[in-house]
C-alpha cells in the first residue's frame, strides 16, 4: 500500500506514461504530463518557502489546471484548501483566514472574486494559467508558463501517512465554515477499499461530477489515478440540462458515474435515458443524500446491465463508510433504500443517549467508528471534541457523531432515516420529514420536492412545509389531495411553495436552510399584510 496520494501518479506515469489521465471537452492530459507539471509546480511552491504543513489554497474551476494544482501542493509536502469559484467573497475570506494559507493558486475567470478577497490580506498568488495576470489588490507571483524552468523530476517528500492531505470547509451551524481535516492515510483506505469492490480498472473511463471543494470528489480523482484510468471532467454548465448531461455519459462512454441524488433525479424527470442506454456504463454510484425510490426504478429499468450502489458517509469519515449495491430493481416506489453496511475498516453504530447498542428496529443516533475518521476540525478543538468521542465500548477508540437518524433492519442493514433535527414534533405528534418526502416522490407528481419544517409558536410546536417543481400541472391541492390517501392528516404539509427550480448548494444538494427562510419570509409577508 502507497503512503502518500500523489504517488499513485507517479506509478502509473511510470508504467504508462502515455496513458490519458484527464479529459476536458476535446482535450487531454496523459499521466506522464501530469507528473512532470505537477513535479514542476512542487518544486516551485518548495523553492517559494513551502513547508511541511503549510496550506495552500486553490481557486481554480474544475480543469486539468486544478488537478495539476492539488497534486503539485501534495508533491510539496502541503495539505490543499480547495476555494469555490462561486463561493461569495464573504464566505471565502472566512475560510482563507480560518487556514492561514502559504499561497492560493488561481485560474479561470476570478479575477473579481479574488481581488474582493484580497483587498486586506497579501497572500502570495499563483497563476494557473498562460500570462502574468494582476487586479486591483494581487499580483500573481508567476504563472502556468514559469513552470517549465522546474525540474520536472520527483522530490523527496517529507510527509508521512497521518498527515493532512486536504482540509474541506463545510457549513457551520454558527455561520462560520468547519475546516474538516482529511489524512492522506483517510482517504487511501477508502480507496483501496472500492478499488477492490467496484473492480475498478485501467481500462475505466471514470466521471468526475462533484465540484473539488465536496468530498465526492476525491474518490474521483484517486479512485482514478489508483489504477490508471481516465478522468471524465464534467463541464459545470451541463448540470441544468440534462439532456446534455445524458449526452456526456453517452459520448464519453463513462464506465462508472458518480454524483450526488439530485442529478440522476432531475435525469430520470425528464426522461433523458433511453432503454438499455450508455451501453459502456458499468457501476452507477450515488451519495450525499436520499434518492427517491422513483428515481432508482426508473434508472434500473432503463438499464438492467448497470449496478447500482447506495455509498453513505459524512465529509468527517472521509467520503462514505457504508455501501449498499441494490440486487433488484425495488417494486414498491416507497420502499426505503438501505445505506447498508460499513466499508472496509468502517462500522456503523446506530445508539441510544447512553451510547450502547439500540436494538433491531429501535430508532436511535447513527456514529461511525473506523480508517476514515477525520483527526477533527482544523484549529477548534471544542467542536471536535463535541462530536469525535471516545468509544465506550472498545478503548482506545473514536467514534463519530453524524446527527443522522436511524436503525438496523431485521435484514441485519442499516436504513437512513434523516438527520436528527428532522424529527419534529407538530400536534404531538412525533414526525419523520423524510416519510412525508417519500410518500410525495412517489406520486410521481413532482419534478423535485422537499420537506422542512418551521417553529411554530403555537401548540403545534413544527410546521410542515412542502417546496416543489410541478409535473403534469399539479398544485398544492391536487398534491394535499392525493398525499391525504397515504398519510394522515397531522402528517400533510401546512404551507406550500411552487418554484421553478429548488435551491442547491455549491454541492448540487437541495439546499433546505434557503428553503426554510423562504418559508419563514412568506410567513412574515402574510402577517404583516
Amino acid at each position: 500500500m502507497i503512503s502518500l496520494l500523489q504517488q499513485w501518479i507517479t506509478e502509473q506515469a511510470e508504467k504508462r506514461p502515455e496513458a490519458t489521465a484527464i479529459v476536458l471537452h476535446q482535450s487531454c492530459l496523459s499521466y506522464a504530463e501530469l507528473e512532470q507539471k505537477s513535479n514542476q509546480l512542487a518544486h516551485l511552491l518548495k523553492d517559494a518557502g513551502c513547508q511541511r504543513g503549510d496550506r495552500v489554497g486553490f481557486l481554480i474551476p474544475k480543469t486539468p489546471a486544478a488537478i495539476i494544482s492539488i497534486v503539485g501542493i501534495l508533491k510539496a509536502d502541503c495539505t490543499y484548501v480547495p476555494l469555490d469559484p462561486s463561493s461569495p467573497a464573504p464566505r471565502l475570506a472566512k475560510i482563507i483566514e480560518a487556514c492561514e494559507p502559504r499561497f492560493i493558486l488561481a485560474g479561470g475567470h476570478v479575477h473579481k472574486l479574488l481581488d474582493e478577497v484580497m483587498q486586506t490580506r497579501n497572500i502570495a498568488i499563483g497563476w494557473m494559467e498562460a500570462g502574468r495576470v494582476e487586479g486591483n489588490n494581487f499580483r500573481a507571483g508567476f504563472s502556468l508558463d514559469d513552470l517549465t524552468s522546474y525540474d520536472n523530476n520527483p522530490r523527496d517528500y517529507q510527509n508521512d501517512i497521518n498527515d493532512p492531505a486536504h482540509i474541506l470547509f463545510t457549513s457551520g451551524s454558527t455561520g462560520l465554515p468547519k475546516g474538516v481535516i482529511i489524512t492522506h492515510s483517510n482517504v487511501i483506505h477508502f480507496i483501496d477499499w472500492a478499488v477492490k469492490y467496484f473492480g475498478t480498472k485501467s481500462s475505466d473511463r471514470i466521471s468526475s461530477h462533484p465540484p473539488l471543494h465536496f468530498d465526492l470528489s476525491t474518490f474521483d480523482l484517486y479512485g482514478t489515478f489508483s489504477v490508471g484510468a481516465e478522468l471524465h471532467l464534467v463541464p459545470q454548465e451541463l448540470n441544468l440540462v440534462p439532456h446534455k448531461m445524458a449526452e456526456f455519459i453517452r459520448a464519453s462512454e463513462l464506465t462508472q458515474w458518480f454524483s450526488v441524488p439530485s442529478a440522476l433525479n432531475f435525469m430520470a424527470k425528464h426522461d433523458v435515458v433511453k432503454s438499455n442506454d450508455f451501453p459502456s456504463l458499468e457501476r452507477l454510484l450515488w451519495c450525499g443524500e436520499v434518492f427517491p425510490t422513483p428515481a432508482l426504478m426508473y434508472w434500473m429499468q432503463k438499464l438492467p446491465r448497470v449496478t447500482f450502489t447506495n455509498l453513505y458517509g459524512p465529509t468527517e469519515a472521509t467520503i462514505a463508510s457504508s455501501y449498499y449495491t441494490v440486487p433488484t430493481c425495488p417494486t414498491d416506489e416507497q420502499a426505503p433504500i438501505p445505506i447498508g453496511t460499513g466499508c472496509g475498516g468502517e462500522e456503523l453504530l446506530v445508539l441510544d443517549e447512553a451510547l450502547q447498542p439500540m436494538p433491531p428496529g429501535e430508532i436511535g443516533d447513527l456514529y461511525i467508528r473506523g480508517v476514515g475518521l477525520s483527526p477533527g476540525y482544523w484549529q477548534d478543538k471544542e467542536k471536535t471534541n463535541a462530536v469525535f468521542l471516545p468509544n465506550p465500548n472498545l478503548r482506545n477508540d473514536r467514534i463519530y457523531k453524524t446527527g443522522d437518524l436511524s436503525y438496523v433492519g431485521a435484514d441485519g442493514l442499516v436504513y437512513f432515516l434523516g438527520r436528527a433535527d428532522s424529527q419534529i414534533k407538530s400536534r404531538g405528534y412525533r414526525i419523520e420529514l423524510g416519510e412525508i418526502e417519500t410518500a410525495l416522490n412517489a406520486l410521481g407528481q413532482t419534478e423535485e420536492c422537499a420537506i422542512v419544517a418551521t417553529t411554530s409558536v403555537g401548540f403545534e410546536g413544527s410546521t410542515i412545509c412542502c417546496a416543489f417543481v410541478p409535473l403534469n400541472e399539479a398544485t398544492p391541492a391536487k398534491l394535499k389531495t392525493q398525499l391525504s390517501k397515504s398519510l394522515p392528516n397531522y402528517m400533510l404539509p401546512a404551507r406550500w411553495l411552487q418554484l421553478e427550480r429548488l435551491p442547491k448548494n455549491a454541492n448540487g444538494k437541495i439546499d433546505r436552510r434557503v428553503l426554510r427562510e423562504q418559508f419563514e419570509q412568506q410567513l412574515a409577508e402574510k402577517v404583516a399584510l
